[in-house]
């Protein structure tokens, strides 16, 4: 992965980390700000403890997300970088936030396995298997980024994870403003 800058003055990047449920996203940006020093940011949990939300979904047993509250909530801590923000969706965050996208994928019996065992089920098992089989993760990431920081990272093992962390870990150290 070669670094990339923006542009906007800050001294550390801003890496986006999304995919599907069950992908691996919250593990792998626990351990890439741990590697890195730099504030990991999970937005369904911040979402809860903030209530940027617009209520509970009984359908997909999950809050609806205010996105304008989200992005206000986090305007002034990403101007000043070092943040990976950990989040299944990712086209209402303004692009100039980050310098590297990346989507983490599963192959399909992985996540099932990882998804049943979260207690997903019906409607909200099936969409997020048939999410990741028809890559929307990937294509909204690709129609909302600049194509050279969008990249996508198999996350199937937890091998992967630690590959994927060190890879991410060069791009940082190789990221100059």
């Amino acid at each position: 992965m070669a670094a990339a800058n923006s542009g906007t003055g800050r001294q550390k990047p801003n890496i986006l980390i999304t995919g599907t449920p069950g992908t691996g996203k919250s593990t792998t940006a626990s351990a890439l700000a741990e590697a890195t020093s730099f504030r990991h940011i999970c937005v369904g949990d911040l979402v809860k403890e903030k209530s940027l939300h617009d209520g509970w979904d009984d359908q997909f047993d999950s809050y609806v997300i205010n996105e304008d509250l989200v992005c206000d909530e986090l305007e002034d801590i990403m101007e000043g970088g070092g943040n990976i923000v950990d989040y299944h969706g990712c086209d209402f965050f303004p692009e100039r936030w980050f310098d590297r996208v990346v989507v983490l994928q599963t192959e399909n019996s992985v996540l099932y396995d990882r998804l049943t065992r979260r207690g997903y089920s019906g409607t909200k098992l099936s969409n997020n298997i048939e999410c990741e089989i028809f890559q929307v993760m990937l294509e909204e990431a690709s129609d909302s980024y600049e194509e050279e920081i969008v990249v996508a990272l198999q996350s199937n093992t937890l091998e992967d994870i630690s590959s994927n962390v060190a890879s991410l870990t060069e791009w940082i150290e190789s990221w100059s403003p």
